[in-house]
């Protein structure tokens, strides 16, 4: 007997419904990303593995899909690291290939690879899958999709400011009033390591610190001082735990505790700039708001820090995250070419529309109705009206076997399809159609145009 088939975890099937679903927030994402100038490529689902290894820290390595290289992967395999069982070294030797993690190092990388080809500031939006060996759990899976804007070759904070406003208008777009849209400088961070006495620390200061909602005050002090940072430094970091009030308060007190590092006023004024130009412009649902704990990206952010929270009340990790990078395109030899970009999380969107039941009834992948099949006559008969119908933009269908009527409005009835047409001889011989509601049973009969009225 053959097993029953399987997906691997943290994958998953979509039925018609949820593709359709899928394809609504992808088209309005990517509607608007065209509306603010951003242009569209692609890259491929696997790159070199050096390409990718090294980019995004230890655990983002030791979470990338690696490839086997093709044929007998073994036969170029060195032979001491195979004999040790050292997989950590042997990998380099029978894999030279990985499926991307994310979109933006493999951004840069094309950057690089085309950048004769490329007018700058180059604008551009990508809008595929992507790949994590991740613990799955809700809200994240192994294979999911990122869609992201990016803007290379412009320092500008008007870019920063355009972005806030493009989170606004996309998530506006789809009814998800109320986003937090939470934004941080990695030049804050690096300025509080360093006026607390802990730059060298300063990737396990901001990596605790970022846990602040998870774990707590107590949580996070824990785990400081089990790093190595002093009990002085976390003394001096305490305002950071009750970092309350409005945006112009926070920066206020930010200038204050930064007052001595020129790096963290850097961060101050870049933020004051972002944050003052959003709030004078305005936004139309969703809320700008300054978090300090905010530490995402450390390994290549190095000025302002996006983060997107889902509404309140609804238990989901970020639905969107980004952030200035102002040398990532030196890892592929391109130095100086600042950046700043954002992606959407499409699978955790998709979660928090559906919790908050906002998609709208016209999303649907069924036709709009079905020509029920009494012989081939009548099929023939049906077929040229549903060509017409096609041409005018109408999605209608045939159903394929000539079976008990019952039977097929049973059909129509579970794949949504709200209205049937139906075709015996009186219909073809008066070139008429009669179109009956599935849902009230009421039917009329019709003229071509009548009925193409009737389904637009």
């Amino acid at each position: 007997m053959a097993s029953k088939p399987s997906i691997p975890k943290g994958t998953r099937d979509f039925s018609p419904a949820e593709v359709a679903k899928r394809q609504y927030i992808i088209q309005t994402i990517k509607v608007n990303f065209e509306k603010f100038g951003f242009q569209p490529i692609e890259t491929p689902s696997f790159e070199n593995s050096e390409t990718l290894m090294g980019k995004y820290g230890e655990e983002g390595d030791r979470l990338i899909f690696k490839i086997l290289n093709s044929g007998d992967y073994l036969a170029k395999a060195n032979a001491a690291h195979l004999d040790a069982k050292d997989s950590t070294k042997l990998t380099s030797s029978i894999s030279e290939k990985a499926l991307r993690y994310d979109l933006t190092v493999p951004f840069a990388r094309y950057v690089v690879q085309h950048q004769n080809e490329i007018e700058f500031p180059f604008k551009r939006y990508q809008i595929q899958p992507v790949w994590r060996a991740d613990r799955p759990q809700k809200g994240r899976f192994r294979e999911f999709f990122q869609c992201d804007a990016d803007v290379v070759g412009s320092k500008s904070l008007w870019q920063e400011v355009e972005l806030v406003q493009l989170y606004d208008t996309v998530f506006t777009s789809l009814g998800l009033n109320g986003v937090t849209v939470k934004i941080n400088n990695r030049k804050i961070l690096s300025g509080i390591a360093e006026v607390i006495g802990a730059s060298d620390k300063l990737i396990d200061f901001t990596v605790a610190l970022d846990k602040l909602d998870k774990i707590g005050e107590d949580g996070v002090k824990k785990e400081m001082i089990e790093k190595g940072i002093s009990e002085d430094a976390i003394v001096k970091v305490q305002p950071l735990f009750n970092f309350t009030g409005s945006i112009s308060e926070k920066i206020e007190k930010l200038s204050q505790l930064l007052a001595t590092s020129e790096e963290g006023m850097k961060g101050v004024e870049e933020l004051r700039f972002i944050c003052d130009k959003v709030t004078d412009l305005g936004l139309s649902t969703a809320i700008l708001d300054l978090d300090v704990t905010l530490a995402r990206g450390l390994n290549y952010y190095t000025g302002a820090i996006f983060e997107v929270a889902a509404p309140k009340g609804v238990a989901m990790g970020s639905i969107g995250g980004g952030g200035r990078y102002d040398d990532l395109t030196s890892i592929f030899g391109k130095p100086d070419t600042s950046g700043v970009g954002i992606s959407f999380g499409l699978d955790r969107i998709y979660l928090v529309i559906e919790e908050l039941n906002l998609f709208p009834e016209t999303v649907t992948a069924s036709s709009k109705a079905l020509f029920v099949n009494y012989g081939d006559a009548e099929a023939f008969y049906a077929l040229q009206a549903i060509k017409k119908l096609r041409a005018a933009g109408i999605k209608v269908e045939l159903y394929p076997d000539k079976a008990k009527v019952g039977k097929q409005f049973q059909y129509a009835d579970k794949r949504n399809i709200p209205f049937a047409v139906v075709i015996g001889g009186e219909e073809m011989n008066s070139n008429t159609y009669s179109l009956k509601n599935l849902v009230s049973g009421e039917q009329i009969n019709l003229d071509f145009e009548g009925l193409k009225q009737a389904l637009s």
